[in-house]
């Protein structure tokens, strides 16, 4: 629990932290596109993507519970703004280090941004879902990260309204209506795990945002 809050409060004060600490243990390449950013975004943006960076390295070996606990923390601490006002598009699903340097995002941002980290953290895709649903309480749709124990399991959300960790039985506000991960695509049912239609590259806005993310990364 206390590895919990040390790394929600990490974005907090990652202002009045020195530039060695937080570029200690960060990759060359994640060093060199957070400096990028800072040219795009601001010089707040290079510190933001370091702490996200020292935080994937500092959570590797904690318990999933744990790992799926300080990355909801972390990411639902951005400002929630739609893509017309930060893009000037009606759709536009950002990478990780598009919402760090934004320090915003709609509902889909900060779904990606929990997927991509979490990935990173050697989450297995198959036990990962993004999971587009329509939110009864705001009659308009949303998007949420789904985590599965088992195969069989319910799902546990990561989202950025109701902002703690619950079993999808107990968010009966959100209909799910479709999910995806890395390979596949599945339309929701009434019980279990949707059925299988294809894969998620028929996702344009998907496909468009893991080219951008790579070639950012290569």
């Amino acid at each position: 629990m206390g590895h919990s809050r040390r790394c929600l409060c990490v974005l907090l004060v990652v202002c009045f932290l020195p530039g060695l600490w937080l570029y200690a243990d960060v990759s060359d390449k994640y060093r060199t596109l957070a400096k990028e950013a800072a040219t795009v975004y601001g010089a707040s943006a290079e510190k933001r993507i370091l702490a996200w960076r020292k935080l994937i390295g500092e959570s590797q070996s904690l318990p999933i519970v744990e790992q799926l606990t300080v990355v909801n923390n972390f990411f639902n601490q951005m400002e929630f703004v739609d893509d017309m006002t930060l893009w000037g598009k009606e759709d536009y699903w950002a990478t990780p280090i598009e919402f760090l340097g934004m320090q915003a995002g709609d509902c889909e941002d900060f779904t990606i941004a929990k997927y991509f980290t979490l990935r990173e953290l050697g989450v297995p895709d198959d036990k990962l879902r993004l999971v587009y649903v329509k939110s009864l309480k705001l009659n308009q749709h949303h998007m949420v990260l789904a985590y599965y124990h088992k195969p069989t399991s319910v799902p546990v959300l990561l989202d950025n309204l109701d902002k703690e960790l619950k079993p999808a039985i107990q968010r009966n506000d959100l209909l799910p209506i479709y999910s995806f991960n890395a390979e596949n695509m599945w339309l929701s049912k009434e019980k279990g795990r949707g059925v299988l239609v294809g894969g998620s590259s028929r996702l344009s806005l998907w496909t468009d945002l893991n080219n951008r993310f790579n070639t950012m990364k290569n």
